[in-house]
């Protein structure tokens, strides 16, 4: 179990990518990991197929408003156009995000998750990879832009799709793993 004690926030919204919240959710628990659901409203948010199907609903376990980056260890943000799009127009999210790269915690994004990373003002500067059509918006924030399935800039790891989620998976694992828990939670 090498994320034992581990604890670990995924904060998502409505028209989250079903597989970019589900598989790194598996992956972390089957390492040992708590995993929270982490989001912008109580109950459920509605999940989606390649941003177009409906693909059923999530349990949140937590609201963004009521959670710190000093409950977690590590913070993944899926992708599908719609969750971080809705995630980067609130401020609780957007503080949340901003406080935990600054913290220096470990931040996964994967697809479109890493528009929340640019509403938080943590990418100047920064190595990043994304779903193309928003590497622009990436790189007019400041980011250095590169076409790879996984990159790993300090704090930051990002990849580019679902195709890329076993690298994403893997590499999150082994970065969590790393980070020190934290003596708060």
């Amino acid at each position: 179990m090498i994320l034992g004690g581990k604890k670990i926030a995924i904060l998502a919204a409505d028209g989250v990518e079903k597989v970019e919240l589900e598989q790194p959710r598996d992956t972390l628990r089957k390492a040992g990991a708590q995993v929270d659901i982490v989001s912008l409203k109580d109950g459920e948010i509605e999940a989606r197929n390649h941003d177009l199907e409906p693909a059923g609903t999530i349990k949140v376990d937590r609201m963004v408003s009521d959670a710190s980056p000093g409950d977690y260890d590590g913070l993944v943000l899926p992708g599908g156009t719609v969750n971080p799009d809705k995630l980067r127009l609130d401020k609780s999210a957007v503080s949340f995000v901003r406080d935990f790269v600054e913290s220096g915690k470990p931040v996964a994004a994967i697809c479109h998750g890493p528009w929340t990373l640019v509403e938080a003002g943590v990418v100047a500067g920064r190595k990043l990879t994304s779903y193309p059509s928003i590497r622009t918006d990436l790189r007019n924030a400041g980011a250095r832009v590169v076409d790879e399935e996984v990159v790993v800039d300090k704090n930051l790891i990002t990849s580019r799709s679902p195709k890329d989620l076993s690298a994403f998976c893997s590499t999150i694992l082994r970065h969590f793993a790393d980070a020190p828990a934290d003596s708060s939670t």
